[in-house]
């Protein structure tokens, strides 16, 4: 089993759901987060200033899969989460070593 663990922007996290659902990915865990990367923040225009912002809002979403499925989940998320512009994102691959069930105490190991 991996950890998938993708920040994308907020405005592309709605097609990328929907595409992950569509391909049968149904588990995640979903967080708003700050960061940057690359583009060193971004500036915006408000009351005629210029106002720096250094961390911009990301959408963090993370999955468990089997890892006969780690290619897929990371294409659906190339695919529906590219704009082709800087801050696009970044995706995670981690190894999961066991699984524990909080409700039963039940620990699993990660491969099925």
């Amino acid at each position: 089993m991996k950890m998938v663990a993708a920040i994308v922007r907020p405005e592309m996290f709605n097609s990328v759901r929907a595409a992950l659902e569509a391909d049968g990915i149904y588990g995640m865990t979903v967080t708003e987060v700050m960061g940057r990367g690359a583009q060193k923040g971004i500036a915006l225009r408000f009351r005629g200033k210029v106002m720096p912002v250094e961390l911009i809002p990301k959408v963090k979403i993370e999955m468990v899969v089997p890892d006969a499925d780690v290619d897929k989940v990371i294409r659906v998320i190339r695919e529906n989460g590219r704009t082709g512009k800087p801050g696009d994102g970044r995706i995670f691959v981690l190894p999961v070593e066991s699984i524990c069930r909080v409700r039963t105490d039940q620990i699993d190991p990660a491969d099925p």
